[in-house]
C-alpha cells in the first residue's frame, strides 16, 4: 500500500526581528534594507574594541504570552513562545481548534538560555552559590522552548520537541515539521526557531576574530565578519485539504528539503557537502536548478563562509545562479533562528513579489562571484525560493520553498 503524500503548505507566521515584529512589518523592514545593527545592551561589553548586535528593543511578552507566567520563561523562550501564539493567531487558529487536532512544535536553537547561564555564572563569581535564583535556574533546560509553547496553548496531543543544530537548527526544525504533516503524522506543525543574545556566543565569536566591528557585509570584498543577533520565527504548517476547507490564506508551499552533516571541521564550511545537500534538497523538492528562482543564503559575511557557500552555489547552479541575497546583512546571525527568520523573509519575498537586498555593500568579491542583490530590494515575481541553513560541525539544512498553485503538483 502506497503512503499517502500530504502537500505542506504555510498558514501562519510568527516574526521576532530587530527589523520588525509580524510578517508585515517585517517584509516592510526586509524591502526597505533596514538594518538592526546598534550597540549591545544585553551585556556588559566592557573590554571588547567593539560590541554592535541586532537586538529585538520592542519585545514585550505579556502582549502574546496570555497563561504562562512571562518571569519563569528566559527570553529565548519567551520568543519561542510568543512567536507560536503570533503564528497561531495570524493562521486564523485558535486554542480550542488546535486542542483537538494532533500537534507538533518542534522549535530550533543554539543557545537555548546561555543568556540566562551566563547570569548565573556572574552570580556565583560575586556572590557563591548560595546566591544563585532557583526560579532562574528552572529555566534554563532547553526543552522549555517548545514545551512551554505547547503548555501556552494548552495542547494535549502535541509531540514537543527542541533541536539544538546550531545555526541550520531552524531548517532541521521546519524539515521535521515538513515530514510529520506531509506523512499525516498530524495535523499541524508549528516549526522554527528562537535564540537570545547572549555574552558566550558573542564572546566566542569575538575570540575567533569574525565579529565585524560595525556592520555586517556579506559577499563583500571587504567584509570582516558576523554581528550577534537575536530573535524568532515560527511556522505554522498543515495540509493543503485542511487549509483549503478552512478557507485560510496560504503564504506558500514546502516543496521539500535537504538534510546532511559532513563533520568536516568544527567551523568551516565544506563545498561539497553544501553542494550535496543542495542538490538531495532539489531532488527531494522534485525541482530542477534552473527553477529555482531566489537563493536566500547562509551568508554570514565571513570570509570563509561566503566564499565556499558560493562555489557551492556554482556547482550546482552553474556559472549564472539566480540572486543570492542574506538578509543578516540587515537582522546579524540569529543563530538558532537564522534559517527560520530566513525562510520567513523567502515567504514574504513570495507573498510581496520583490527580493530583499543584501545591505551594507560595496563591491562584490571576486571570489564570491554573484548577484547578492545590493542595497535595494528588487520587484520579482518569484516561484521556487531556496533557503540555506550552514551550521558548525557541518550540520547543513536546506529548504525549498514554491509559490502555492492549486492543483499544480
Amino acid at each position: 500500500m502506497q503512503s499517502v503524500r500530504h502537500r505542506v503548505v504555510v498558514t501562519g507566521i510568527g516574526v521576532f526581528s530587530s527589523i520588525g515584529t509580524g510578517a508585515k512589518e517585517f517584509a516592510d523592514g526586509l524591502r526597505a534594507g533596514h538594518s538592526g545593527a546598534r550597540p549591545i545592551t544585553a551585556f556588559d561589553t566592557t573590554g571588547y574594541a567593539y560590541a554592535n548586535g541586532c537586538e529585538v528593543t520592542d519585545f514585550v511578552p505579556e502582549e502574546w504570552i496570555h497563561h504562562l507566567p512571562t518571569g519563569e520563561l528566559g527570553r529565548a523562550t519567551q520568543f519561542s513562545t510568543a512567536a507560536v501564539r503570533m503564528a497561531v493567531t495570524d493562521a486564523g487558529l485558535d486554542d480550542e481548534h488546535l486542542r483537538g487536532r494532533r500537534c507538533l512544535i518542534s522549535i530550533g536553537t543554539t543557545d537555548g538560555e546561555s543568556a540566562d547561564l551566563d547570569r548565573l555564572v556572574e552570580q556565583e563569581i560575586r556572590h557563591g552559590p548560595q546566591s544563585l535564583d532557583p526560579t532562574v535556574t528552572r529555566r534554563v533546560p532547553a526543552g522549555r522552548l517548545s514545551a512551554a509553547a505547547a503548555q501556552e496553548l494548552g495542547l494535549i496531543d502535541a509531540e514537543a520537541v527542541t533541536i539544538p543544530t546550531a545555526c541550520a537548527a531552524g531548517n532541521y526544525a521546519i524539515g521535521y515539521g515538513f515530514d510529520a504533516v506531509r506523512a499525516g503524522e498530524v495535523d499541524v506543525a508549528l516549526c522554527g526557531g528562537a535564540d537570545a543574545m547572549c555574552r558566550k556566543t558573542f564572546t566566542g565569536f569575538y575570540r575567533l576574530g569574525t565579529i565585524a566591528p560595525e556592520c555586517c557585509r556579506p559577499f563583500d570584498r571587504d567584509r570582516k565578519g558576523i554581528l550577534t543577533g537575536e530573535g524568532a520565527a515560527v511556522l505554522v504548517l498543515e495540509n493543503e485539504m485542511s487549509a483549503v476547507a478552512r478557507g485560510a490564506r496560504i503564504y506558500a508551499e514546502v516543496l521539500g528539503y535537504g538534510l546532511n552533516c559532513d563533520a568536516y571541521h568544527q567551523v568551516a564550511p565544506d563545498q561539497d557537502s553544501v553542494a550535496a545537500c543542495i542538490r538531495l534538497a532539489l531532488a527531494n523538492a522534485r525541482v530542477r536548478p534552473a527553477d529555482v528562482d531566489l537563493v536566500s543564503a547562509h551568508g554570514t559575511g565571513t570570509k570563509a563562509n561566503d566564499v565556499t557557500e558560493a562555489r557551492a552555489i556554482r556547482d550546482v547552479f552553474g556559472e549564472r545562479p539566480p540572486p543570492v541575497i542574506s538578509i543578516k546583512s540587515m537582522i546579524g546571525h540569529t543563530m538558532g533562528a537564522a534559517s527560520a527568520l530566513s525562510m520567513a523573509a523567502c515567504l514574504m519575498a513570495i507573498t510581496y513579489d520583490f527580493i530583499p537586498p543584501t545591505i551594507n555593500h560595496v563591491e562584490t568579491d571576486p571570489e564570491c562571484a554573484i548577484d547578492c542583490v545590493p542595497n535595494n530590494a528588487v520587484t520579482a515575481r518569484l516561484r521556487v525560493v531556496q533557503n540555506n541553513g550552514l551550521a558548525f560541525g557541518g550540520n547543513n539544512a536546506v529548504v525549498i520553498l514554491g509559490r502555492y498553485e492549486a492543483g499544480a503538483r
